[in-house]
């Protein structure tokens, strides 16, 4: 855990000092975040390209940390040496004293930095029975990412081909992945660098999060609201927990610690909290969506500002302005192997506040320039040698994920009161925008509803179109709808608590509709309640022994499922989950068949697995229920590992 922590510390303290070209005004803490996540950015991409002609060594992860590092070099400089020492001083005076503000201002962060460890903390974990993960919607993903890791860290394969399906290239957004390969290649464990790289990139989202919509609303109550209604979101499920506890013979207490199931995902309900379906699960969009908030900060400004030269009001010895749009774009730029569904909100963000307000075309341009320049060369180099049919990620597709349920009552039963309380916020500040004591506190508002609409556009597309061959997939566009629309909920929420002790009540109970259900899934997760294998412990074994006895560019046959014991051995599989596949737009059913003849045995699975170029053929319980595996065609080949009801026989 030690070199993970170490990792994280490098790469936060090299990018501190490029917060200092761009960000005013800010706290140590906020810098802090933001240098863990471009840090990350920076870090991850130089990676990817350094590896891809050096491999993961030691060598190229050194490289990719002096780039990485370099920024500290900026705090050579006189002003933004005495700005950083005056930043760590004015953090370290916010220790001193027992005030209120300080007590409760420690209570917050203190609480989610508890919540964060225990919840990452069963992302995965080892015993002797093999490889569990508490996170319930978590079975399917955690073996992917696995897949990805050890494939850079004992298949070599970089740059990389699609571990799921060998000889397509690797289109899954794989940055984070690599960052957690580069740590387990120094020295740590996968199970703990997932543990500390999420649970960092957690705490950076909240501070980002929090600082983002005190710069939208100006109102720090805002801020302290609108992190819990991300980590705890949640619909109307507390109505089925309530119906559960009704009708079970147990108590409150016995039933708060053995949980039957989620409530915000499952048979009635498929928004999920954003912990429980999102965060612990896709680990890509965990770094991606703080990174795409700091950008989204920067248009916020772009937008807001009177004139091209108040768009950045800075000390001196920094870059001009002019210069930040393409910086920030060049920070978006890194997103198509980051998470490529934030990049798609950007742009529709940056293209709708570019028609709101035409006359700063300049930054727009400078900024979409930026972009261009790194993600460019990131898409064609995906797109090129793709398995991946792009016209399968745009259809029609009405009513999201609601099926045959009545469109208006799914979202109300999956977010409760969240679009009636964004409705009434729309309608408050619009109506209350010439009647503001305060002149500036009214034009913050009304620019607060205009840069809302991207937002709301998102989610109306993304209730119409389907973005994605599997129509769930949705949800990392609807995310971003649901977090642009925090600023709004909050600074409701936070004006109703400022009329009065009994409307605070009202505002606590708000609170408490829109996270009750979350609460009790990131509760159900962080309490160790769902132990769920993955991997038992004849397929550790197994892999251990394909990792010292195959090459390294081996590819092997195995069942299309998503565990399979291939995932832990860094080797590329022919065909894996057909799920994962299907989803990325990948046309599976042939290679199905071939696996399916390929198993039943004879001359033409011979001639298959040549044409194929399978060195290895895996035969575990998985082969033998799913494809009827003819093991005994197989018989005549040696083996060259076995552990258990786990064979694998040497082809080719």
């Amino acid at each position: 855990m030690l070199i993970s922590f170490l990792l994280m510390f490098a790469v936060t303290a090299g990018a501190i000092g490029l917060t200092y070209l761009v960000i005013d005004d800010e706290p140590l803490m906020f810098r802090i975040a933001a240098g863990n996540i471009v840090g990350c950015a920076i870090f991850g991409t130089a990676l990817f390209v350094i590896s891809s002609v050096l491999g993961l060594t030691y060598v190229s992860v050194a490289i990719a940390l002096l780039v990485t590092l370099s920024p500290m070099l900026l705090l050579i400089d006189k002003g933004r040496k005495k700005r950083f020492a005056y930043d760590i001083a004015k953090a370290f005076g916010k220790l001193q004293g027992g005030t209120l503000a300080r007590f409760t201002g420690f209570a917050f962060y203190a609480f989610f930095f508890i919540v964060f460890l225990l919840f990452f903390s069963q992302t995965m974990y080892v015993t002797p029975a093999g490889i569990f993960t508490g996170g319930s919607q978590n079975l399917g993903d955690l073996p992917y990412h696995l897949g990805a890791i050890f494939s850079f860290t004992d298949g070599g394969n970089l740059p990389p081909q699609n571990p799921s399906y060998a000889g397509a290239k690797f289109t899954y957004p794989f940055i984070a992945d690599l960052i957690t390969a580069a740590s387990v290649r120094l020295g740590s464990t996968v199970e703990s660098s997932f543990f500390v790289q999420n649970t960092a990139w957690a705490l950076a989202l909240l501070v980002i999060l929090e600082r983002l919509v005190v710069r939208f609303t100006g109102n720090k109550l805002a801020g302290r609201i609108a992190p819990f209604l991300l980590f705890f979101s949640g619909g109307l499920g507390f109505l089925w927990f309530a119906k559960d506890y009704w009708e079970q013979a147990r108590s409150l207490w016995e039933i708060v610690w053995a949980l039957p199931r989620d409530y915000t995902i499952g048979d009635h309900f498929r928004w999920g909290n954003s912990l429980v379906v999102l965060f612990i699960t896709q680990r890509s969009l965990l770094l991606g969506m703080p990174l795409t908030l700091l950008v989204l900060g920067y248009l916020w400004k772009v937008f807001n500002a009177e004139t091209a030269e108040n768009i950045e009001q800075k000390p001196p010895l920094l870059l001009a302005s002019s210069t930040h749009p393409l910086l920030f774009g060049l920070l978006a730029g890194t997103l198509p192997l980051i998470h490529l569904h934030s990049l798609v909100v950007l742009f529709v963000v940056t293209g709708v506040l570019f028609i709101l307000q035409p006359a700063k075309w300049k930054q727009w341009t400078a900024f979409g320039l930026g972009v261009c320049v790194i993600a460019v060369p990131e898409l064609v180099w995906s797109m090129t040698g793709s398995a991946t049919r792009t016209n399968e990620f745009i259809g029609w597709h009405f009513g999201w994920d609601s099926g045959k349920t009545n469109v208006l009552w799914f979202w109300i039963k999956n977010t409760g009161i969240m679009i009636p309380i964004v409705i009434a916020a729309v309608y408050y500040f619009w109506s209350t925008r010439s009647s503001e004591n305060d002149s500036s506190d009214a034009t913050r508002d009304l620019s607060l509803l205009f840069f809302y609409i991207p937002f709301a556009l998102l989610f109306l597309v993304s209730n119409v179109v389907k973005l994605a061959p599997w129509e769930w997939d949705n949800i990392k566009v609807l995310i971003y709808w649901f977090v642009g629309s925090l600023p709004l909920i909050a600074l409701l929420l936070a004006k109703i608590w400022d009329k009065g002790k009994s409307f605070r009540y009202v505002a606590l109970g708000l609170i408490l509709l829109m996270t009750a259900a979350g609460s009790l899934d990131v509760w159900r997760t962080m309490t160790s309640q769902n132990k769920i294998q993955v991997f038992d412990t004849d397929a550790v074994r197994l892999a251990a022994q394909l990792k010292a006895k195959t090459e390294q560019d081996a590819i092997i046959l195995n069942a299309p499922t998503y565990n399979s014991a291939i995932v832990l051995s860094g080797r590329l599989s022919f065909m894996r989950y057909s799920g994962h596949l299907s989803s990325h737009g990948i046309d599976y059913l042939p290679r199905e068949e071939e696996v399916k003849k390929m198993y039943q045995g004879g001359a033409v699975a011979e001639m298959l697995l040549k044409k194929n170029n399978i060195s290895y053929v895996l035969v575990s319980p998985e082969e033998r229920n799913s494809m009827s595996a003819n093991e005994a065609a197989y018989a005549k080949f040696p083996i060259i590992a076995e552990s258990g009801q786990y064979r694998v026989y040497k082809v080719n």
